[in-house]
């Protein structure tokens, strides 16, 4: 178990009165940082969210205020999202996000499960305007646009059921002709600069938390769920504090890590410890370039299965697989040892162990991808029916998604 720091920007937004009503909450690699830096747009969503929900929590962060959270396209069709307390949580959509039906259909049902929606620096000509019908906020940066048009994007705003919120509002002649206009809340400088939170975080054990995985993902008995918390003081730490805040949407104090588990699900649990495990630093033991192949080759198996038509049962499994092929050196210990202590699957105990069946071969060659003479590769891809344009997208898709992750 390691401790570090863990940073989020905080600005308030007001209403028209000038009182308080939530906080935006951004992205900050460091206490020092102003700004997101050289950060990818996933990396920097899924911090503030694991912040907000792990290492910070929501009670601290906002009280009883909302929090406006910036969502890109990836993590506005993540199931992360719902994990978050939806009454309390704005999702503020960029102006160049693309509308999809895929997208427009996810932020309908966000709607329905009570989240709000708030288009950021909005324009009728942007993207994002195809959300306008979903949305219950709309920001409008005053830095962006001459006063003219500024005053004829609020009018025309007027007819829409939406509150108009004036950003990046740095002068009083700004404030005043945001007033003037009828805006209904303001937010920038010229009342709070951003402040900087840190809080201490505490890590979990990689193996403890692998572990628990997938136990979640057997529906294994809530007594072997129970053993693997007990026994690991950062998950039990992290778990009860989550299940007793806001975030969880409940009215009693919860102590026991049974009942934390029952009031949450184990789809709920599973979602949240699949949040902490690919945000997590390595615990003194794991080097962070181990982790970082071994959750690449976890999604390389289950792009692979996908393509090759398995089921979603299936390619869970190749996730697993791929992610607990690296124990026995993440942990210096013979993979069969490993193995006697883990309740799996037989396909996965034979494809970690020997490499056999399909699942062992799929393994063999997400191995074979990492060796630069591809040695095996065209053998390993007839015998499993892979094209090698199959295998190099999902090679790219893989990588790509872990680097988003910031690993």
């Amino acid at each position: 178990m390691t401790t570090q720091c863990a940073f989020i920007g905080r600005q308030t937004v007001l209403n028209r009165n000038q009182q308080l009503i939530g906080y935006e909450l951004l992205f900050r690699a460091s206490k020092e940082a102003s700004s997101v830096g050289p950060h990818s747009e996933l990396q920097a969503d899924t911090d503030v969210l694991v912040n907000t929900l792990n290492n910070m929590g929501t009670s601290w962060l906002i009280g009883n205020k909302l929090a406006f959270i910036n969502v890109g396209e990836a993590m506005l069709t993540s199931d992360f999202l719902e994990l978050l307390p939806p009454r309390r949580v704005i999702l503020d959509i960029a102006p160049d996000i693309s509308p999809s039906s895929e997208l427009l259909s996810r932020a309908r049902h966000l709607r329905s499960l009570g989240f709000g929606i708030a288009l950021d620096d909005f324009s009728f000509e942007a993207q994002s305007a195809a959300f306008l019908e979903f949305a219950n906020y709309v920001k409008l940066d005053i830095q962006n646009r001459d006063p003219n048009h500024f005053q004829v994007l609020a009018a025309r705003l007027r007819s829409y059921p939406v509150i108009r919120i004036a950003e990046r509002v740095e002068t009083h002649e700004q404030y005043h002709l945001c007033k003037e206009l009828g805006m209904d809340g303001f937010q920038g400088y010229y009342f709070a600069k951003p402040e900087t939170l840190s809080a201490k975080v505490i890590h979990p054990t990689f193996s403890n938390a692998l572990e628990l995985l997938n136990l979640l993902r057997m529906d294994a008995d809530l007594r072997k769920v129970e053993q693997i918390l007990k026994r690991d003081v950062a998950l039990s730490y992290k778990l009860l504090r989550y299940v007793n805040s806001a975030a969880a949407g409940l009215n009693t104090t919860i102590s026991s890590f049974s009942h934390a588990v029952t009031v949450l699900g184990y789809k709920k649990l599973y979602r949240w410890l699949t949040l902490l495990l690919v945000t997590a630093s390595d615990d003194g033991r794991a080097p962070p370039a181990l982790q970082k192949t071994a959750v690449t080759r976890g999604r390389l198996m289950e792009l692979l299965g996908a393509e090759l038509g398995m089921s979603p049962d299936d390619c869970d499994n190749l996730f697993i697989v791929g992610m607990f092929s690296l124990l026995d050196v993440l942990f210096d210990m013979p993979m069969n040892a490993i193995l006697e202590h883990l309740q799996l699957p037989v396909c996965i105990i034979e494809a970690l162990a020997a490499r056999k069946g399909r699942m062992g071969m799929l393994l063999q060659l997400t191995q074979s991808c990492e060796d630069g003479q591809l040695n095996g590769v065209e053998a390993l891809c007839q015998q499993l029916g892979i094209s090698p344009e199959q295998l190099n997208q999902s090679h790219v898709a893989a990588l790509a998604w872990v680097e988003d992750l910031g690993l």
